[in-house]
C-alpha cells in the first residue's frame, strides 16, 4: 500500500489517498470567490465503491465566513466525526470538516470541504 494511502486498521479495505494539489484549486460560489488555495489536498476514497475526489481546503484559504450549522454531525469510521457549515442564514450545508478526524487520517484535520453540488470548483495555474 502506498504511503499516501490512509486506512482503518479495524477496516482496511475501506481507504483513502491524499495528495496536495499541484495547482491552485478555487471555489466560486454565486460568482463569488469563497475559498482558494495553493494548498488544497485532493482525497480519494474507495469505500464500497469509489467515491468522486473532494478537494480539502486549509481554514486560512476560506475566503467567506462559514457558520457552524448546530447539532448537524455525521460519523465516518475512516474520517471520525464531521461537523458542518453553511454560508448563509438559510442553514443549508455548503460544506464540512472533520476537526478531530482519527490519528491516522489527521492529514484533513480541520481542513474544509465543499459540496460541489453547491459551489463550482476549479483547478487554475499549471501544474508545479
Amino acid at each position: 500500500m502506498s504511503s499516501n494511502t490512509i486506512h482503518n486498521p479495524k477496516e482496511p479495505r475501506h481507504l483513502m489517498r491524499a495528495k496536495i494539489v499541484p495547482r491552485t484549486v478555487r471555489v466560486r460560489r454565486g460568482g463569488k470567490v469563497i475559498a482558494e488555495s495553493s494548498n488544497a489536498l485532493r482525497v480519494t476514497e474507495l469505500a464500497k465503491d469509489m467515491l468522486d475526489p473532494v478537494f480539502y481546503f486549509p481554514k486560512e484559504d476560506v475566503l467567506a465566513p462559514l457558520s457552524l450549522i448546530e447539532g448537524k454531525t455525521s460519523y465516518c469510521p475512516l474520517k471520525g466525526d464531521a461537523s458542518y457549515f453553511s454560508i448563509d442564514d438559510s442553514g443549508e450545508a455548503i460544506a464540512w470538516a472533520y476537526e478531530a478526524a482519527f490519528d491516522f487520517a489527521g492529514v484533513i484535520n480541520g481542513r474544509i470541504a465543499f459540496y460541489p453540488d453547491q459551489v463550482a470548483i476549479e483547478e487554475v495555474g499549471t501544474s508545479s
